[in-house]
């Protein structure tokens, strides 16, 4: 028996290819609600995969420093630039 398609909404976004994007972006549920339920679904699945394991290492909490590192970087990137041209004497 063959598989049946799946619809385009019903895919994941690594799923979706390139000339079905607009479809799947339009299924999307942009209310707060569904913005909240899908961040929601993503810190879970982040949590199962890297710090809810019977043998866990240092890297699911490695990875979120990493992440909290570059996300504060970007957000200080324009000072710190403005500060690197800056001569001091």
């Amino acid at each position: 028996m063959a598989d049946r398609p799946v619809p385009v909404i019903e895919k994941r976004l690594m799923e979706v290819k390139l000339g079905e994007l607009g479809t799947w972006l339009g299924g999307r549920d942009f209310t707060p609600n569904g913005i909240i339920a899908a961040v929601r679904r993503g810190h879970d699945r982040y949590y199962n995969k890297y710090i809810n394991v019977k043998k866990g290492g240092i890297g699911g909490v490695a990875m979120l420093l990493v992440g909290y590192v570059s996300l504060s970087y970007l957000w200080e990137y324009d000072h710190i630039k403005h500060d690197r041209s800056r001569k001091y004497h």
